[in-house]
């Protein structure tokens, strides 16, 4: 599937101010305040601007840092990750591989399993509830 581009008007004009923000300019929720940090059901979180699925609940942990964390992506090409040294650090942002909407940052800080944290803005996300008829989540 091809990569969807879309002008920042084109953007404006899909969401709302805060995601445009989060998304679109790489801002960060305050921690604790998203309403997918202290959520807890089965399902699958997609991209708020495109649709793609990103993650899986069943691979959501609570971190303690106030964002959904996740130990992975529902599949490798789902996010891709690039450099990032905005506010005199250096990490890892996290972007959706089929928009480029800017998800959060990953860390190695994560459960031993793989060791990564994925810490993403929830206001990146939107969720789809886990049905009787599907196997994802």
């Amino acid at each position: 599937m091809a990569k969807i581009t879309k002008t920042p008007q084109q953007w404006r004009e899909q969401l709302d101010e805060h995601t445009y923000s989060i998304t679109r300019e790489a801002a960060t929720e305050r921690p604790f305040t998203g309403q997918y940090y202290d959520f807890d059901q089965d399902g699958t979180y997609h991209c708020v601007c495109c649709g793609a699925a990103l993650f899986l609940s069943h691979n959501k942990y609570d971190a303690g840092c106030g964002w959904p964390s996740f130990t992975q992506p529902v599949a490798d090409q789902a996010v891709d990750e690039h450099l990032d040294t905005s506010h005199f650090m250096v990490r890892t942002e996290v972007v959706c591989h089929q928009c480029d909407a800017h998800l959060g940052h990953v860390f190695t800080d994560g459960p031993a399993e793989n060791g990564l944290r994925y810490c993403i803005n929830s206001a990146s996300l939107d969720f789809v509830a886990k049905s009787e008829s599907s196997d994802d989540g």
